[in-house]
C-alpha cells in the first residue's frame, strides 16, 4: 500500500489510537516524521517516543509514541491535530505571516529551510515555510 501524504497519515494514526484510548501506537518512520514528532514531545503533548530503526522484518523503521491523557478527565492531551498544506494544495507563508494557532496557545509546524520547527522558533529565526500542520 502506498501512502500519498504520509503526515496525515501520521496524524491520523495518533487521532485514532487517541479515540480508541491507546496508550502507545506505531508509525512508520521517516526523518519528517521523527522531526515532528520531537516538536510534539517538546511541546508537551505526548509523553515519550522511540525511533526503531530497520531491521529484517521492517524496512521503515518505526517511531513509538507514548500518549499522553489527562490524568483527571483521562482526555487526550492532544485536542486537535490538523493537516494545513496536503500534496494537492501545498500552503506556505513567510516568517511574518505565519498563522497564530489560538492567540499562541496551540503549536504550528512549519517546515523551512533550516529544518522542520514550530511557528514561534520560525518568527525567532526569520524563515518562512510550508505550513506542514497545527496541534493544539
Amino acid at each position: 500500500m502506498h501512502i500519498t501524504d504520509p503526515i496525515a497519515d501520521y496524524l491520523t494514526r495518533i487521532r485514532n489510537a487517541q479515540m480508541a484510548g491507546h496508550r502507545i501506537v506505531e508509525i512508520p518512520s521517516s526523518k519528517l516524521k521523527q522531526a515532528i514528532t520531537e516538536i510534539l514531545y517538546d511541546q508537551g503533548y505526548i509523553l515519550k517516543y522511540t525511533f526503531e530503526d530497520k531491521n529484517a522484518e521492517n524496512k521503515q523503521g518505526i517511531i513509538k509514541i507514548a500518549l499522553k491523557y489527562d490524568p483527571q478527565t483521562k482526555q487526550p492531551v492532544i485536542r486537535e491535530l490538523v493537516r494545513v498544506s496536503r500534496p494537492g494544495l501545498r500552503k506556505f507563508a513567510g516568517s511574518s505571516n505565519i498563522p497564530r494557532i489560538i492567540n499562541g496557545l496551540g503549536v504550528m509546524i512549519v517546515s523551512t529551510s533550516k529544518g522542520v520547527m514550530t511557528d514561534k522558533k520560525a518568527r525567532e529565526m526569520n524563515v518562512g515555510g510550508e505550513l506542514l500542520c497545527y496541534v493544539s
